[in-house]
């Protein structure tokens, strides 16, 4: 298998090519990537791919890992059940 099929981001089906094509066509910053490829909005919220995508970006802008920051959480940042929803309760007390 080619490393460049890599898939990176499972809830999007990216892999490293799609990723490196994208910061190569100037998309050189996270939240950028976050909007152009949709990483980090799967049901997985980024957990196992923003650490891979800001990994090769620290790499392609030649900085350290420190220097590229996480693109923004935004809500919802806790898991919420459908139960909990419709019966109207912040938190599902099963």
């Amino acid at each position: 298998m080619n490393n460049n099929d890599v898939v990176i981001c499972r809830c999007e089906d990216l892999t490293v090519d799609e990723i490196r094509e994208a910061i190569l066509e100037g998309y050189t910053d996270m939240e950028e990537l976050k909007r152009y490829l949709r990483c980090g909005m799967g049901p997985c919220g980024g957990r196992t791919c923003l650490p891979l995508i800001r990994r090769e970006l620290a790499r392609h802008l030649k900085v350290s890992i420190d220097e590229v920051p996480m693109p923004t959480s935004r809500p919802p940042q806790q898991v919420t059940t459908f139960s909990a929803i419709s019966s109207g309760t912040e938190k599902n007390n099963e």
